[in-house]
């Protein structure tokens, strides 16, 4: 994962805005440690930090086409390179990064080619030829990048935040599935499946289809040339992409530099159910499996590093960064540079156990569709940035865009809860790994409660974060809250406590608002909040808010049940 600058039309062009331009790339180096480049341009200039996955000795960037005409700067991994290059073969390649092909495919098709990229991105790319230029983000947001304007009429983009609200007066997060084109100057959307309308599909459920698509989905994110792991927290999803990663590894290119025994690492409070869970599935699979321990108040001195590096105030992604960027910064220390992840899984198949109440499949489907919508606010800034923090490099799976379409075109009928019929949530992701004769898993790992990554770390991580807030923030302050703090004013003292970090970071108002605000109960949406009126009284992202579903529920608001906890999905 790469960190990448752009700005253009800039009024001042001297030696000090250049060295200005490489200070703020210089706040991405920790998404790209290995490389740091820039090309200027009269009045524009691309900037990139580097992390090398792919063509480590002759891929660093800014990237160009044959006559250097065409320039682009990209964070990312294009999975499809090879099928494009054999379209491009008119086409000198300069290197074998991944990346360049996007620069010849601009040359070839223009601006229409973003649809054809099969993988992560985001990417700035400047044509001198009439200095025009576009912007362009994956489909999902698995990436992320901003998009600013300063005073002077420059325009600007950059992977995180932190490079461009210093010089710009206003900045928002780039829509993931859009492109940006200086000669229109506006953003339209080119990612236009046909589950983005929320019509409810009909297609019925084949668990083969369903199973050769994910496989598919693993196996084209096993392209690498440095040492890779899986995230392992013993729960279904993250299971699931070590045990199709660790069956397929001695097929992929990987196995020939690195071996056939996968990596696994999993982190958490010391006999926490993600670490007991994911030694199991681990020894199940034959992994070579890493355990990292942190305590609470190493997590708590972390909070406001982490607050800096994933530039948000939201509640639920503050409590689940912190494992990850702790656990991150010991992956990257073993001298591993990329991991596969779980993340999107509860969104495509309504795993959240609020979903146990969704009325009927309409409305099931729905609110899928705005969970996927919305990941960039959330899981995937989240997975993306506590692991760039530290020069890792995370990839998800179950956000394929191949994959989407085969699980979003299922009727949702059988995505449904239904307890008397023996289907939990993701029953047709589970059932469709359920295989007697060559399993994947054992069954009561597959068949396992779902559990939120920040509750399966260990629930005294919850506890303790709420036990600090409190002492933090007096109840003069939460009172007060919606005159310090109009926009998304915080309900609770840990959501006040998390803001007030934020702000000290990010004054501006432009980023306040790229922080989602809004009702939610164990991660639903706002809408999904009227499906059980006892909800909005015990408004916690956490998973156990889901009243009378999860095994170890909230009792009263801010009280947990005794029941034991059930291990992390």
């Amino acid at each position: 994962m790469c960190g990448i600058l752009a700005v253009f039309g800039c009024v001042d062009c001297s030696q000090a805005k250049r060295s200005r331009i490489i200070e703020l790339s210089r706040r991405l180096r920790h998404r790209g440690p290995d490389w740091s480049g820039l090309h200027s341009e009269q009045d524009c200039y691309l900037a990139h930090q580097r992390l090398a996955i792919v063509d480590p000795t002759s891929g660093d960037q800014p990237l160009y086409n044959e006559d250097k005409t065409i320039i682009v700067t990209v964070n990312g991994e294009i999975y499809n390179h090879k099928a494009l290059r054999e379209k491009l073969k008119s086409h000198k390649f300069n290197t074998g990064s991944d990346c360049e092909v996007i620069a010849h495919l601009y040359e070839e098709y223009g601006e229409d080619f973003v649809h054809m990229l099969d993988g992560m991105f985001s990417f700035v790319l400047l044509d001198t030829r009439d200095k025009s230029y576009i912007a362009a983000r994956d489909a999902i947001g698995i990436t992320p990048l901003y998009m600013g304007w300063g005073l002077d009429g420059s325009v600007w983009f950059a992977s995180e935040m932190k490079a461009l609200s210093d010089d710009c007066e206003q900045f928002m997060s780039f829509l993931p599935g859009h492109i940006y084109s200086s000669k229109t100057g506006g953003l339209r959307r080119w990612y236009n499946p046909q589950w983005y309308s929320e019509r409810v599909p009909s297609t019925p459920y084949d668990a083969l289809v369903l199973r050769h698509a994910f496989e598919k989905a693993v196996i084209k994110r096993l392209m690498t040339d440095v040492p890779f792991g899986v995230l392992l927290s013993g729960g279904l999803d993250s299971s699931l992409v070590a045990a199709v990663a660790s069956r397929h590894l001695v097929d992929s290119d990987a196995y020939c530099q690195w071996g056939s025994q996968l990596h696994t690492f999993c982190v958490g409070l010391k006999g926490s159910p993600d670490l007991v869970a994911a030694r199991e599935v681990a020894d199940y699979l034959g992994t070579l499996h890493h355990e990292f321990y942190f305590t609470v108040q190493e997590g708590i001195d972390a909070l406001e590093e982490v607050i800096y590096h994933i530039e948000t105030y939201d509640v639920t992604t503050i409590r689940a960064s912190t494992p990850m960027f702790l656990m991150s910064r010991k992956i990257k220390s073993l001298g591993v540079k990329m991991v596969l992840s779980g993340e999107g899984s509860d969104e495509i198949f309504g795993g959240y156990l609020y979903f146990h109440k969704a009325p009927n499949k309409e409305e099931f489907h729905q609110e899928t569709c705005r969970k996927i919508k919305a990941l960039h606010l959330f899981d995937c800034l989240r997975a993306n940035k506590s692991t760039s923090a530290w020069g890792l490099e995370a990839r998800v799976p179950f956000l394929d865009k191949e994959f989407i379409d085969v699980a979003m075109s299922i009727d949702p009928k059988w995505k449904m809860i239904q307890p008397d019929a023996g289907r939990i949530e993701k029953w047709i992701l589970r059932n469709a790994f359920d295989d007697v004769e060559k399993p994947y898993l054992p069954k009561h790992i597959l068949y396992r409660q779902k559990e939120q990554f920040s509750d399966g770390v260990g629930y005294s991580w919850i506890d303790g974060l709420k036990d600090h807030a409190n002492k933090q923030v007096t109840d003069s302050m939460l009172t007060n809250a919606t005159f310090v703090y109009p926009e998304n004013t915080p309900t609770t003292k840990e959501a006040y406590y998390y803001r007030t970090i934020f702000e000290k970071f990010f004054p501006k108002n432009a980023a306040r608002l790229t922080v989602p605000g809004g009702p939610s109960v164990a991660c639903s949406t706002a809408k999904a909040v009227e499906w059980d009126a006892s909800w909005s009284k015990n408004l916690d992202p956490s998973g156990r808010a889901a009243l009378g579903v999860h095994a170890a529920a909230y009792g009263n608001a801010g009280e947990t049940k005794s029941d034991g906890p059930m291990s992390g999905a």
